[in-house]
């Protein structure tokens, strides 16, 4: 029965979690689908003008593309974009969080771990399925829960000083430095992850690789609006040939109005995120209340298996009702 009750609860958790991973990709095949309308849009015709003999145009005739060309062109661009896109990969996110182990090693670290984990569960008196679902979790959720805590705190570290970086890069634009230079002064200068991004676009610059295209590469390591749209201005830059000073100034002064945008949300959201924390925290403040004044009164829910069911679906509701509030007061910029 207590099996039984836990699968239950496992399986609508699962429900729900697929309903939400399902909606997410369904906005992200929406905003692909309008990159390649866009792409689509931008295919190049040809025309065809006839004079007379005097010279005047009398027919101005306008040819589409080769349909073979254009499809070619749509599948080549559809294809860069699902590799910018792939951002939540397990090998992606390895790069987001600083790492440079193998996804291979990643899994047999996470074997080991949630191996040992259900061995110590195991000898202890609790419900096998209980053990079965915590062993499952370890194994699955925890490592990658912690790495994406990393990307998280990488991402922003490097946030943090990226205008200043930008800023200092102006500055020696301005002073005359080539822009591999005043990459590799940047990446000198700075330590952490502005400091190893920049270090990587100039080793690849090194090797020949188009500075377009060594900017690039930061999108998967850091998917942030701000790397692609710094990707995006250093692009623009190389096509039409304005000044890559005046263009990286301006996007300073975006990036910083971002980042104070972000830090107001922040503090307008303060009071939602403390009352979350304090309905959240609140159960188990007062089953541990309770424990201390009267620990027979509480310890039904240990010992009897009723108690045991409802200890159970109480963990399991909570967790997903904690993940909701938490949904709703993740505003992102």
């Amino acid at each position: 029965m207590m099996i039984m009750v836990l699968l239950s609860f496992a399986f609508i958790a699962l429900v729900i979690g697929g309903v939400f991973a399902f909606s997410q990709a369904k906005e992200a095949d929406k905003k692909r689908e309008r990159v390649m309308a866009i792409i689509a849009g931008n295919a190049s015709h040809k025309a065809t003008v006839k004079l007379d003999s005097e010279g005047k145009p009398t027919e101005v005739a306008v040819a589409s593309a080769n349909p073979s060309d254009v499809k070619t062109r749509l599948k080549k661009a559809a294809r860069e974009q699902k590799a910018m896109n792939d951002t939540k990969s397990l090998s992606s996110l390895i790069m987001q969080a600083g790492f440079s182990f193998s996804p291979l090693q990643y899994w047999i670290g996470s074997l080991v771990f949630g191996g040992g984990m259900s061995f110590m569960l195991w000898s202890t008196s609790m419900p096998r399925g209980v053990v079965l679902l915590l062993s499952f979790t370890c194994i699955f959720g925890l490592p990658r829960f912690f790495l994406k805590l990393k990307a998280r705190a990488r991402q922003r570290a490097f946030l943090e000083d990226f205008a200043d970086a930008l800023e200092a890069m102006i500055r020696l634009l301005k002073a005359g430095m080539p822009v591999g230079e005043a990459i590799a002064m940047v990446s000198r200068e700075f330590v952490g992850p502005v400091g190893e991004e920049m270090s990587r676009v100039y080793d690849n610059q090194k090797v020949g690789v188009p500075l377009q295209d060594a900017v690039r590469k930061m999108i998967p390591r850091m998917p942030m609006p701000e790397v692609q749209m710094f990707a995006t201005s250093v692009a623009i830059q190389i096509q039409t040939g304005s000044s890559l000073s005046e263009v990286l100034g301006n996007l300073s002064g975006v990036i910083r109005s971002r980042y104070r945008l972000k830090r107001k949300i922040q503090a307008l959201s303060a009071e939602a995120k403390i009352s979350a924390a304090i309905i959240g925290a609140l159960p188990v403040l007062v089953s541990l209340a309770l424990w201390g004044v009267n620990p027979s009164y509480i310890g039904l829910l240990f010992t009897d298996p009723t108690g045991k069911m409802l200890l159970t679906g109480v963990i399991v509701w909570m967790g997903l009702g904690i993940l909701v509030m938490r949904q709703m007061i993740n505003f992102k910029v």
